[in-house]
This record gives C-alpha cells, sequence and structure tokens, in this order.
C-alpha cells in the first residue's frame, strides 16, 4: 500500500465578481475553454464525468488532458472534483469553495491525496505552482475578459 502526502495544496484569490460567475469559468466546460483549456468537458453534478485537455499551454507548449469525477457541484458555492494529476494508477482531490465577500468572491482550491513517491511528490510540486498560476488567470479573465 502507497501512503499518501500528508500535505495538501493550498491557495486562494479574491475575485471582483459574483460567486456565480467565478464558479461558471471554473466548473463549466464553456468557462474554463474561455481561458484555460480548449475541448474540455464537464457535467458539473455529483458523479459527472470530467475531461479537461489543454493544447499548446504555457511557455513549455504542453499538450495533454486528463479525466476525473465531480464529487460536489453547488453553483456559485463549491466545486470539487477527482483527477490523475500524477498517474493514472491514482486520483487527487481539487475542492474549489466560493465565499462571497464584501468587494467579491474569495476563492480558495485545497488539492490532497499524492502519493508519497518521486513521481507523486514532483506532480504535488507542479501542481502547487500551476494551481497559484491558473488562480491568477482566473481573476484576469473573470474581472477584465482577459485570456492566456
Amino acid at each position: 500500500m502507497v501512503k499518501k502526502i500528508m500535505d495538501e495544496i493550498l491557495h486562494s484569490v479574491l475575485v471582483r465578481a459574483s460567486p456565480e460567475k467565478a464558479w461558471d469559468a471554473l466548473a463549466t466546460a464553456q468557462g474554463l475553454d474561455s481561458w484555460f483549456t480548449c475541448g474540455s468537458r464537464i457535467d458539473a453534478v455529483p458523479g459527472g464525468e470530467l475531461f479537461l485537455n489543454w493544447e499548446d499551454w504555457g511557455p513549455d507548449h504542453v499538450t495533454t488532458n486528463d479525466t476525473g469525477l465531480v464529487l460536489e457541484a453547488e453553483r456559485g458555492k463549491r466545486f470539487v472534483f477527482e483527477w490523475h494529476p500524477d498517474n493514472p494508477t491514482y486520483t487527487t482531490t481539487v475542492e474549489f469553495t466560493f465565499e462571497l465577500v464584501d468587494i467579491g468572491t474569495l476563492v480558495r482550491l485545497r488539492e490532497h491525496g499524492y502519493h508519497d513517491t518521486d513521481s507523486g511528490l514532483r506532480a504535488m510540486l507542479e501542481c502547487a505552482v500551476g494551481w497559484g498560476e491558473a488562480l491568477t488567470l482566473l481573476k484576469f479573465y473573470v474581472e477584465k475578459g482577459l485570456v492566456y
């Protein structure tokens, strides 16, 4: 049995928009494809399937995709899914919460469940950086309509 890493990825960003607008940009294929992915599919209901697709992404021109399951989906409140950022033998859980504050929405991310292996640790570090970049891009897109 492979041990799981006890640490987790935590990020948050203030988005000057409603929780529903931030949720739609993260939890719908149309929203994600507007600023982050291309050709993704999301059935945003518990048990729904998730397909995330990137083509020629970022400075390294990464082309990849992944699948997963939606665990929770409450528009403007929470979006939780599982995916395979390390390898196809196990999933991690990604949780987004959307908190209305006086100047917008606080979007919080928590990802956990990485295996305590060299590849698991490497994937966790890559995703920690990647999620920070993604939440910054989300903010730019939702507030200003700017895309990568």
